[in-house]
């Protein structure tokens, strides 16, 4: 009786190996995060872009305030894409008002440099900023 070799169940343990993996980077990605958004200093921030459209004010309670600067939207769901201490990229989507992802690196606990890119209410967004705190709400 021949044998015959067939690579058959070796790509399909491979197959299942990627899939398995793949399923599991996504998770280890998101985390329990945004520790440096929790790190900012609560008040009033300024948002000032740099394209040099007007500054906006907001209140920072916990941080995650800054994420969604162009959706006001409550129930927009988020995917922490990098949770670093000086940085962090949450991606998120608004059902039926679009999405996008933000970028915040943390110069100090008063000082951040903001930049997202997405849709808004059918049309394109981009923009890069500075916000600091300036006062109490």
């Amino acid at each position: 009786m021949k044998l015959r070799y067939s690579p058959r169940p070796v790509l399909r343990t491979f197959a299942i190996g990627a899939v398995v993996l793949g399923l599991a980077i996504p998770a280890a990605a998101q985390g329990d995060g945004l520790a440096m958004l929790g790190s900012l200093a609560r008040g009033e921030w300024t948002i000032k872009p740099r394209d040099g459209s007007g500054e906006r004010k907001i209140c920072v309670r916990s941080g995650e305030e800054l994420i969604q600067l162009r959706h006001d939207d409550r129930n927009c769901s988020r995917f922490v894409v990098e949770d670093e201490p000086s940085k962090v990229t949450v991606q998120y989507t608004c059902p039926g008002n679009g999405y996008g992802r933000t970028n915040i690196r943390r110069e100090t606990s008063s000082l951040v440099q903001i930049e997202s890119q997405g849709i808004a209410s059918g049309l394109p967004f981009e923009f890069v900023a500075e916000a600091r705190r300036t006062g109490s709400c």
